[in-house]
């Protein structure tokens, strides 16, 4: 997982649809440009948002419980119609 320094903290509002914006200087440090495809992992109280292809040092790290998961256990807690990244994946399987 990349580190931008020890600890960056932000607070941030929710739009009325739902929507964050991160802010310009973490997008920077994080080098997460238009377009990136993000991983949100919700573990209790936590939102975790990831790039997607940082997501196996994630894993690694605080969630590594979530490795013993099966492609079948993942789809039943992550399928959803919103998932375009899921979606494909799942079809790609089949």
């Amino acid at each position: 997982m990349v580190s931008a320094s020890p600890l960056e903290i932000r607070t941030i509002k929710v739009s009325q649809k739902g929507q964050i914006s991160i802010p310009t200087d973490i997008r920077r440090i994080l080098k997460i440009k238009e377009g990136d495809n993000l991983v949100m992992i919700v573990k209790g109280h936590k939102i975790i948002l990831e790039k997607s292809n940082n997501i196996a040092l994630l894993l690694d790290g605080e969630f590594r419980d979530v490795r013993t998961l099966t492609e079948s256990a993942l789809k039943k807690i992550w399928v959803n119609k919103h998932d375009e990244k899921w979606n494909k994946y799942d079809k790609k399987i089949k």
